[in-house]
Formats: structure tokens, C-alpha cells, sequence
């Protein structure tokens, strides 16, 4: 970087300063904070919280030993530069990876491919400070692209095939929040690799405003994500009664009759398919398999059962007269997202909300006259 100080120069060191305190105060909220100041109702997974708290804490320690390097020497051959290359790359990368991982709440991907895939880069950088003479940054830059893309195709395809199991698990579809945590930490990403790879005050400046919004939607993201670790419920006497029965799935229709439509079970906004399995006393190997057997799917069931509660809900309104919201009645049958209910609405009723509350209204009407 340039030595002279000037006015852009000043800024970036104030940016610099400034990204580092928020770092620190973001690290220690997510540590030590019991309470949420953003959506306290939604309760968010803790190995987010954790793992979101530690890439802020290693972002923040980064700012510090880059700057005293930067203060003290610029010396990019030495054996400090070298080292201090090498711990981005063996500590940042696994930090990112392992907050995605649990932004996905998956912890069946381990981190040490992570570890091993990454250790050709620091190998480089301490080789360079002992090989002054031969330009190994440019392969190590090289090498660290290729990484770079080469994760953002696999996560693309790791967050569809994870798509695919929330349609399996999960009654609402919709789920943009996956996609969310993936653009997220790509934009993450890409700002780590902007300060490795520029080498002026205008790009790391640049790189600088870009985090600001970026660690707020990290926060945001931790804060209102939904955790999918299933919760208990008092299922002994469902347990019982198939004890009692000697059964497999035989009386699982029973089941679902007496625990999950009787009590109405299915409005629990994102009611996983482990969670209903509990709630009647069986696992969801033998729920999937009833399922199965009577050619349907667990979300097709949760479906057909909310959408029927709309019709009746929205029926009862209409004969109280009292005022309709669609969006509203909605979210009483069980869906956070209106687009995920008008599309299962549309597959069921085949025709829109809009076409079905139009032909509806007309039917009252012609009865009251």
C-alpha cells in the first residue's frame, strides 16, 4: 500500500478501526447476550449463535494482526507475512464453512477436508518467505480461486439436495432463508478474499463499507433463523396405545386421527415429519412408510389437512359475516408464507385463492337471495 498518508488513507484506517469494534462488540453479543435483541420469539439454533460469534472474534483478530503487521513492517518476504498468510488460511475458511454448516443446521459434513484442502495455501505462503527468489503467491492466489469456486458449486449443490429434504421434513415450503445463508456467506467470502488480493487503499475501502451491511445480516440471519432440532412432546399414552396394539403401522391412521388431526398438531408452523412421528408414539421410519403404503407424502397430508382448515375457517367467517383476510386466515392454518399456501391451495383446489373466495362469495350470495 502506498506510504504517503492521505485523506483515503485516513478513511481507510478509520473504516479499518471501526470494523475491527464492531467485530468485537457483534462477538462478545453473540457469547454472552442470553436475550436476542432481534426476534426473541423465534428460537435460533445455539451452535449458530457460537459459531457466528467465533467468525466475528477470528474476523476481528485478523483486522488487528494485519494492521500491527501493516504498522511495523510491510515487509511482504518475511517470515511473519508468511506465517500470518498461513493462519488466515488454516483458521478463516473452516470458520466460514462451519457457520454455513450450521446456518444449514447440517452436522453430518465434517470440517477437516477443509483443514486438508487448505493447507497447500499456508504450505506456499511459509515456503515463499524461505524462497524469496521464486514467486509462489501468484500459484498460492491461483489455488486459493479455484478453491473458492469450487466451494460455491458444491454448496449450490449441497443447498438443493438440502431443499429437498426440508420439502421432505418440513410442511412449508418455501425456505428462501436457505438460499439467504448461502448468498450471505459467499458475500462473506468474496470480502475476505478482496483484502488478500488487492493491494490498495480504493479496493480495501471499498471491501471495508461492503462488510458493515454484511456482519448486520449475519447477525440478523442468526437471530431469526428457526432451529429444526426437533421439540418433545407428552406422547406416553400414544406410545402406550401402540404397545398396546402390538402393532408396526398398522394403527398409525388411528394415531394421526386421534393426535395430530383431533388436536389440530398440523397448524404448528414448521411441524417436521421426527416431530409428528413423536406426538403419535412412533418414528418416522414406520410414519414414512404408512405414508407410502397409502400413496401420498408427510407434507401432502400436512397440506391437505391445513388447506381444509382454510375452506372450513374461511367459510365460518363468511356465514358470521365477519371480514376476510386471506393472508391472515393463512397463517392460521399453519403457513408463514402465503406463496407456499396458494401454491399447495392451487394443487389441491385447482384453481387460485383469489378464483375460489370469488366463486365462494357468489354462492352466498345466490343463498341469501
Amino acid at each position: 500500500m502506498p506510504e504517503q498518508i492521505t485523506p483515503l488513507s485516513v478513511l481507510y484506517l478509520q473504516l479499518h478501526g471501526a470494523g475491527t469494534a464492531v467485530a468485537v462488540v457483534l462477538c462478545l453479543y453473540l457469547l454472552l447476550c442470553r436475550s436476542k435483541a432481534i426476534a426473541p420469539d423465534i428460537t435460533s439454533p445455539a451452535r449458530l449463535r457460537r459459531w457466528a460469534a467465533a467468525l466475528f472474534g477470528v474476523m476481528a483478530l485478523a483486522h488487528v494482526w494485519w494492521m500491527l503487521f501493516y504498522t511495523f513492517s510491510d515487509n511482504t518476504r518475511s517470515v511473519i507475512y508468511g506465517l500470518l498468510v498461513a493462519i488466515d488460511c488454516m483458521v478463516l475458511p473452516p470458520v466460514f464453512v462451519g457457520t454455513l454448516l450450521n446456518m444449514l443446521q447440517d452436522r453430518r459434513r465434517p470440517l477437516w477436508p477443509i483443514f486438508v484442502i487448505m493447507t497447500p495455501c499456508a504450505v506456499l505462503a511459509v515456503l515463499q518467505t524461505a524462497l524469496p527468489d521464486i514467486d509462489l503467491t501468484t500459484p498460492n492466489m491461483v489455488y486459493g480461486l479455484v478453491l473458492a469456486v469450487a466451494f460455491i458449486a458444491y454448496m449450490v449443490v449441497a443447498v438443493r439436495q438440502y431443499g429437498r429434504w426440508l420439502r421432505d421434513n418440513y410442511a412449508d415450503l418455501e425456505h428462501k432463508e436457505v438460499w439467504l445463508s448461502l448468498a450471505l456467506l459467499i458475500g462473506l467470502m468474496i470480502l475476505l478474499m478482496s483484502f488478500e488480493y488487492t493491494d490498495n487503499y480504493v479496493m480495501s475501502t471499498i471491501a471495508h463499507l461492503t462488510g458493515f451491511p454484511l456482519a448486520g445480516l449475519l447477525l440478523w440471519r442468526v437471530e431469526t433463523l428457526q432451529s429444526l432440532i426437533p421439540s418433545s412432546y407428552p406422547t406416553d399414552e400414544g406410545r402406550d396405545y401402540m404397545k398396546g396394539q402390538g402393532a408396526g403401522y398398522a394403527n398409525i391412521g388411528e394415531l394421526l386421527a386421534k393426535y395430530c388431526e383431533d388436536t389440530q398438531l398440523y397448524l404448528q408452523q414448521d411441524l417436521t415429519l421426527t416431530q409428528l412421528a413423536a406426538a403419535i408414539g412412533t418414528n418416522r421410519t414406520y410414519l414414512s412408510q404408512y405414508f407410502a403404503s397409502q400413496g401420498t407424502s408427510y407434507y401432502a397430508y400436512i397440506h391437505d389437512l391445513r388447506v381444509r382448515h382454510f375452506v372450513a375457517r374461511y367459510r365460518e367467517h363468511t356465514a358470521a359475516l365477519k371480514p376476510i383476510v386471506a393472508q391472515k386466515l393463512a397463517q392460521e392454518s399453519g403457513y408463514h408464507s402465503y406463496n407456499t399456501f396458494s401454491t399447495a391451495f392451487k394443487q389441491r383446489m385447482h384453481k387460485s385463492v383469489a378464483d375460489w373466495m370469488s366463486e365462494e362469495s357468489e354462492k352466498s350470495s345466490r343463498s341469501l337471495s
